[in-house]
């Protein structure tokens, strides 16, 4: 499929008017990351009317067709703007798909859960998680309400409104910092320019990439008080290219910030597989 973001972004248009604009937003940046994965998707629905909800409700009971909903007129987040479905966009183009075995960018993950991590990532929850009536296409992004809140007419916090326009707006690929990871972060960073000029001599020497990243892993456990945790998502890749280099010897018992070093590095080039 030779498709431009501009025209997978505009199969959806439709579908994103009358959205919450924070859930808006974040439904483009989905379509967005999703496409530059390789994976293309369409919005098939956002906004849905008291009077769509009702006819939706009615099939399987009392109007011809399968049930697929158990809300009613009023019990959807689709109701009140905050809630979408999605679908695969095939490679015509044209049609869309709710297989979710399909593996179309051909990276051994299939293309709809790499949809749903990346929905995860920008605060939305998942359908396919619910423990009954399980409803995998489905999102939503509820802003800590219920529907019974929404029906009463209350209306998303402003705390709650900032804090999934962070996270949002966060870099793609890393996770939004608090005071404390911020206030490490720029120690590592302090400690990283005083080793510029040792930076520079790195793609020449594995040896000494090696050496350098042994000596950070100490000074960044001695900033941290040696807090180890298991490798973040959007680190394993610059976790897996370190080791496979044998720049590491083990992937895990890292600290967040070693962490962001490696993925810095890694998104750089400084780390590679062949050095």
């Amino acid at each position: 499929m030779s498709l431009t973001l501009e025209e997978v972004q505009a199969k959806s248009a439709a579908r994103l008017a009358g959205l919450h604009e924070v859930v808006k937003l974040a439904a483009g940046k989905l379509i967005e990351r999703c496409y530059h994965r390789g994976v293309y998707i369409r919005i098939t629905q956002g906004l849905r009317t008291m009077a769509e909800q009702e006819a939706l409700y009615a099939q399987g009971r009392t109007k011809p067709g399968a049930v697929v909903t158990n809300a009613k007129p009023g019990y959807s987040f689709h109701n009140f703007g905050v809630a979408i479905d999605f679908a695969l966009l095939l490679p015509d183009g044209k049609s869309v798909s709710w297989d979710m075995s399909i593996d179309g960018d051909r990276d051994k993950t299939a293309d709809w859960h790499e949809v749903v991590a990346e929905a995860k990532a920008l605060g939305f929850e998942w359908g396919g998680d619910w423990r009954s009536f399980k409803d995998y296409p489905h999102l939503e992004m509820t802003f800590g309400l219920t529907t019974a809140q929404y029906r009463a007419g209350a209306k998303p916090s402003q705390a709650a409104v900032e804090a999934m326009l962070k996270k949002i707006n966060a870099k793609e690929g890393e996770e939004p910092m608090t005071a404390e990871e911020k206030k490490e972060f720029e120690a590592l960073k302090a400690t990283v320019r005083e080793q510029a000029a040792l930076i520079q001599t790195l793609t020449g020497s594995k040896d000494t990439l090696k050496e350098w990243l042994t000596q950070m892993d100490g000074r960044v456990k001695t900033l941290e008080g040696s807090n180890c945790m298991d490798v973040p998502e959007w680190a394993k890749e610059a976790v897996q290219a370190a080791q496979s280099a044998g720049l590491i010897d083990s992937p895990s018992g890292g600290s967040l910030s070693f962490y962001r070093l490696l993925t810095v590095l890694h998104r750089s080039k400084l780390i590679r597989v062949e050095v």
